[in-house]
């Protein structure tokens, strides 16, 4: 079997943490989110030594629970926040076109407009700015239409008569954010970054008052390892004031904003497009996302628990009940299939009201040898990470050469153009269904031989997984080349099985746990723990999805401990 690159597997992590106790690098990044990851591609592809810590699992706060949006926040120029919109605008068409176009696709939003006049004039006025601000920035995407009432029901005819009188329709992007963060770091591995998940930050190396590195346990076997680094980014999020307390109580500053979203089958609404509802605070979005929606988010005030933030009842009721005053066909809760709850890292100001905080990035180095990085939106990880390794370059006491992440495609975006539209032969040469190849191609681009070569082991790799879209092959591979440690990077990250399905994973969790066993050397008591733990798991956001309010919903969360025994940590 040949060597896959960039692969996160079980030889490469041993490998890789040998390196974090024998070397000393030029930068040590702290965050396995797509910031963190971003930071690593960013120094490693400068020619800098990396190496990245991640407590649990690529992408498993933040990242993985986005709108899955690419965009330029059309809403932020309602606050004049033009260049935060125009960045945002460049980095979008520049992961279209060049960096990972197999991971993203293009989605169109309705603007319903409940006012003939004013309200054409204003949100037209603001989506045709947004149209001009994309302009010359790799903009694949078509320009924005007028529609009248008739024309706004027949591409959503799930929406009420009375809820709008016309629309105004434009064009963002969308992405897997879990898939393209593993993406980003899998390329940074390619390069030569050492990526280890499973690894807690114990506390920092101070020597002369200059941070020197980390003391870190490995949390899957519990040895302690110190890490010496020249720089160490702190790309924590929401966790960015514990680390920055461990060198002093100096530095950036932010303030975690929850976000809800809830997952329902596409049956559920009729139409072709997404939808942008205004409520009194913010805007509410319904994203069509493969065999479902999406519909949130939230945005409050968030003080308790930051490693699994829960849906509230009062939450769910909240998206519910502005959702169906624009639905013909009102959503209960009888539909909902998934839920998931994420935290925004938001630069902190003298606004209660985390809408108005900055979704800008800031940069800083709080202690010589610490840069934090906080704030910012998903689609502008890569200037953040570019922001962050400028900072640390300043003190290498040599030359470094500029961000050229701008130009590094991700594993498996080569010669995408081909990929593209080779789904009806690959299907045809491995006696797949098409939608099922397309699906694969959405995935893993120009690496999807890496999976059909797994699927040639044995007829059973070959099958779909009972009852989801993937391909059983595919849970194989997760462990063997994407870094999946536990049932739960699987379920919840490489797959979204956990989100796309009412059982939320329960009725295919010992088979996948099975596989994992097969592939990392589990005994049965461990295959067995993984799966009571994901059980445990899902018990648990049930039952707080139920409770009142985020201080019960909290303490119905922190009754399951994730796999590898971490919940607050």
């Amino acid at each position: 079997m040949g060597s896959v690159p960039g692969s996160l597997g079980p030889r490469q992590r041993t490998a890789d943490l040998e390196r974090l106790a024998s070397e000393e690098f030029d930068v040590l990044v702290v965050g396995g989110g797509v910031t963190g990851v971003g930071c690593a591609l960013d120094a490693v592809t400068r020619g800098l030594s990396v190496a990245l810590i991640e407590q649990r699992d690529l992408a498993s706060g933040t990242s993985s629970r986005s709108s899955k949006l690419l965009h330029g926040g059309l809403r932020y120029l309602e606050q004049r926040d033009f260049g935060l919109v125009r960045e945002a605008l460049h980095e979008r068409g520049l992961l279209m076109s060049r960096i990972c176009p197999h991971l993203v696709r293009p989605v169109s939003f309705l603007i319903p407009l409940t006012h003939r006049v004013w309200q054409r004039l204003y949100y037209g006025a603001g989506v045709l700015l947004y149209d001009i601000l994309a302009l010359g920035r790799r903009n694949s995407l078509p320009r924005h239409r007028h529609l009248s009432r008739r024309g706004a029901l027949a591409l959503m005819p799930g929406l009420k008569r009375s809820s709008l009188v016309g629309g105004i329709v434009y064009h963002d992007a969308q992405v897997d954010d879990a898939r393209h963060t593993l993406a980003v770091a899998r390329t940074a591995a390619r390069h030569g970054a050492a990526i280890v998940t499973s690894a807690r930050l114990d506390d920092l190396v101070i020597e002369d008052d200059v941070v020197r590195g980390a003391r870190v346990i490995d949390v899957e076997t519990g040895d302690k390892i110190e890490v010496r680094a020249r720089k160490t980014i702190n790309a924590t999020g929401v966790w960015i004031d514990a680390v920055q307390d461990l060198a002093g109580p100096s530095g950036l500053k932010v303030k975690a904003a929850k976000g809800v979203h809830i997952v329902v089958p596409r049956a559920c609404i009729e139409g072709d497009t997404g939808v942008v509802l205004r409520t009194p605070s913010s805007v509410l979005f319904i994203i069509p996302w493969n065999r479902h929606w999406l519909v949130g988010t939230t945005d409050t005030k968030y003080e308790l628990a930051l490693a699994h933030p829960a849906a509230s009842s009062a939450d769910i009721d909240y998206i519910l009940d502005h959702a169906n005053e624009a639905l013909q066909r009102p959503l209960t809760r009888d539909d909902i299939v998934g839920v998931y709850a994420g935290l925004r890292p938001l630069i902190e100001g003298d606004a209660d009201d985390t809408a108005r905080l900055s979704r800008e990035h800031a940069v800083a180095q709080p202690v010589s040898g610490l840069i934090s990085i906080a704030g910012g939106k998903y689609t502008t990880y890569r200037v953040m990470a570019a922001d962050a390794v400028d900072m640390a370059a300043e003190g290498l006491g040599r030359s470094v050469p500029p961000s050229i992440t701008a130009e590094i495609e991700l594993l498996g975006a080569g010669q995408w153009d081909q990929w593209a539209t080779a789904a009806p032969r690959i299907a045809h040469d491995h006696h797949l269904p098409v939608e099922l190849v397309e699906r694969l191609l959405k995935r893993h681009g120009s690496r999807i031989g890496d999976v059909l070569a797994i699927a040639a082991e044995g007829s059973a790799l070959s099958e779909p997984l009972a009852q989801t879209d993937y391909l059983t092959a595919e849970v194989v591979h997760s462990a063997r080349h994407e870094g999946a440690l536990h049932l739960d990077d699987l379920l919840a990250r490489r797959m979204r099985i956990s989100i796309e399905n009412e059982e939320r994973g329960l009725l295919v969790a010992e088979r996948v746990a099975q596989l994992m066993a097969d592939e990392l050397g589990w005994s049965d008591q461990q295959r067995d723990d993984e799966v009571a733990s994901w059980q445990r798991r899902i018990a648990a956001e049930r039952a707080a999805n139920q409770a009142p309010d985020d201080q019960a919903a909290d303490e119905a969360r922190r009754a399951a401990t994730d796999a590898r025994g971490l919940l607050d940590a």
